[in-house]
């Protein structure tokens, strides 16, 4: 059907390429370009040879005029980036100047701020519009594959959804002390920020990790969850209409909550540059330096991972509850495509979003978060390329009623 420019070569990365490969009657060429070109062409060298043609390139993300270049050159319709948050707009910028589609798997972040908002993508709505093009924001998991499921629940389960609690648990084990499953400057990033939840039309603040509850999930037991902020809810509590509350919560363990306080409580996590030898360096970029690369944990990880909505509302002038979430296996991923579960469950649903951007069931001009569109082709999808989904009409629930203090935005 066409071709697909890949930014990026890390874990998610090496998981689209794969799912585009298998997609072959969709991705008849592909690109894979990164600032290491060794890395893409380690996974040429993997794949090449079937019906999808791979090409390989140099790029630095972060100069919108190479991405240009590279685009021309090779003449794409879409491109997929998982990259690094901090290039979006470098990306989109260069999508516009060449008249480009764009798919991405998280929001826009400033290097110099801990920051999840869409504000700076959104703002770039009219001039895809006036481009005749579309860019699809948040075709990961979460964010992603949780707002197709809110869409679905939306469509065909509720006639108002009023409750939403998104639960992101991995119950798998790597062998480490610590490492994060993926890149650890955004993971770290995300979890030592404040948690935020939505209510009532007001933006409500935690500590960081301040709220936890234990939640059975399907498959892998009860666990530890923590509230945190994740940019989903900033797209689900405008696009939802008639919501009361969303939150997120993650899992964590003990030990990894014990060592990331610690590597805090000496300033390993901060963003604020030092001098280090004459040089200013971001403390949280030595220590990625030093943690395992999460490209190289596919090996080592077994157990599974369970990421689903739990939603609650009206439906026929009646109180309903609904569930629905996948459950994957960190070591038949590896088995598939050699990479753990984070990896796979972000790097597929990438996959899906740009194939139904290039097939035009997802194309409209304009930025867009996925549950603007029609979520059944790509709840279908989900069935087809390794993330099937199952769902409960009777979910065990999560406390409403949680102790904070008002956010003043």
């Amino acid at each position: 059907m066409g071709k697909a420019l890949i930014i990026g070569a890390g874990g998610v990365a090496s998981v689209v390429v794969h799912k585009c490969v298998q997609n072959s009657d969709v991705f008849e060429e592909i690109c894979i370009a990164s600032r290491t070109v060794s890395k893409c062409d380690a996974l040429k060298e993997k794949l090449d040879g079937g019906k999808t043609k791979i090409h390989t390139a140099q790029v630095d993300a972060d100069n919108t005029e190479e991405v240009i270049e590279l685009i021309k050159a090779f003449g794409p319709e879409v491109v997929i980036n998982v990259a690094l948050p901090y290039q979006d707009l470098t990306i989109m910028d260069a999508c516009l100047a060449t008249g480009v589609h764009y798919v991405d798997t998280a929001n826009y972040e400033p290097p110099e701020t801990a920051k999840f908002e869409y504000k700076w993508q959104w703002a770039y709505k009219e001039k895809f519009e006036k481009a005749g093009l579309t860019a699809l924001l948040g075709s990961g998991f979460d964010p992603g594959v949780t707002g197709v499921f809110t869409a679905h629940a939306q469509k065909h389960e509720f006639d108002e959804i009023h409750y939403i609690d998104i639960v992101d648990a991995n119950a798998g084990d790597h062998g480490y002390h610590f490492a994060t499953n993926f890149n650890p400057e955004i993971n770290i990033r995300e979890i030592t920020a404040n948690g935020r939840y939505w209510k009532e039309g007001e933006w409500v603040e935690t500590a960081p990790l301040e709220k936890k509850e234990v939640y059975n999930l399907p498959e892998i037991g009860p666990k530890d969850i923590y509230l945190l902020y994740h940019e989903e809810l900033e797209s689900l509590a405008k696009n939802i209409k008639g919501l009361k509350q969303i939150r997120f919560w993650m899992t964590f363990s003990e030990k990894y909550l014990t060592h990331l306080k610690v590597l805090e409580n000496v300033g390993m996590t901060s963003i604020e540059p030092i001098e280090f030898e004459g040089q200013m360096i971001q403390p949280i970029h030595f220590l990625k330096a030093v943690l395992p690369d999460p490209a190289s944990l596919g090996p080592r990880t077994k157990g599974k991972t369970n990421i689903g909505c739990i939603i609650r509302g009206l439906k026929d002038g009646k109180e309903k509850t609904y569930y629905v979430y996948n459950v994957c296996d960190h070591e038949e991923c590896y088995k598939e495509v050699g990479s753990q579960a984070i990896s796979y469950t972000t790097g597929v649903p990438a996959m899906i979003g740009a194939m139904l951007v290039m097939n035009g069931q997802w194309r409209k001009p304009g930025v867009w978060n996925v549950e603007d569109f029609n979520p059944d082709p790509f709840m279908d999808a989900l069935n087809t390329w390794g993330l099937p989904w199952q769902e409960s009409h009777n979910p065990e629930l999560l406390d409403l009623e949680l102790d904070a203090k008002e956010l003043n935005r």
